[in-house]
């Protein structure tokens, strides 16, 4: 399995609540952001990583410089608009490799859930693509995520609706006829993941949610101790 990481944001309610380091490098359980995700994506199969930093992100450069993991890591320097332009400047570090993970740099979850998740991918050959969801809902603006009852992805809502059940976790499990599409949606103007999701499903891809306890994501100082509470339960 691939994985890809978006790590290009700002950090920006981090930092007016007076974090001190980048966000990839903000440490849960006494250990940094990035650290941890690259721990679980090795113990579930990775063959490569590639991660894309904003220009300002010098600290987290040679951080990653630093590292020595047994499989390779590309490097992508670039300030984006968004998650989604990040997305496309990892492209060709996925294209022509198979299934892949991507994932922004924060949300924590329980390693087992997620090594189910990967398996259940891998595993998968009806679905163009997971994508990882959940009910709790701890967001200012989350992805609400429209489902059938067998789970299959049949939209997305910026709004709450009446019955919703699951909001998006923030990590995407895809295969290549997904990431195919990209280019084409980069053309009509998508912004955001949340857009390119959408577009997936609009272009008749067989998409299925896949159902974490909770996923959290690290936006707030006060998500740190959120996320240790969650993490020793």
């Amino acid at each position: 399995m691939k994985y890809a990481l978006i790590a290009a944001g700002q950090g920006s309610r981090l930092v007016s609540e007076g974090m001190q380091v980048p966000k990839p490098l903000v440490r849960v359980g006494g250990v940094p952001l990035l650290s941890r995700l690259f721990r679980i994506f090795l113990d579930n199969d990775a063959e490569s990583f590639c991660i894309i930093i904003n220009k300002e992100m010098t600290e987290v450069y040679d951080f990653l410089k630093q590292q020595q993991l047994p499989v390779p890591l590309d490097i992508v320097v670039k300030s984006t608009p968004d998650s989604f332009h990040s997305f496309y400047e990892l492209t060709p570090y996925l294209q022509g490799k198979g299934k892949f993970c991507l994932t922004t740099v924060d949300p924590i979850f329980r390693e087992q859930e997620f090594s189910s998740y990967i398996r259940t991918f891998c595993e998968d050959e009806n679905n163009d693509a997971l994508m990882a969801v959940t009910d709790y809902v701890d967001d200012e603006k989350p992805l609400y995520v429209k489902t059938a009852p067998d789970l299959r992805i049949t939209g997305y809502a910026s709004e709450p609706y009446d019955g919703f059940r699951y909001i998006s976790g923030g990590i995407y499990c895809m295969n290549q006829k997904a990431l195919s599409l990209l280019p084409a949606a980069m053309e009509a103007g998508v912004a955001r993941m949340r857009g390119f999701q959408q577009y997936l499903v609009d272009a008749g891809l067989q998409m299925q949610a896949h159902p974490f306890s909770k996923i959290i994501d690290i936006d707030h100082t006060a998500d740190i101790q959120k996320a240790e509470l969650f993490l020793e339960t």
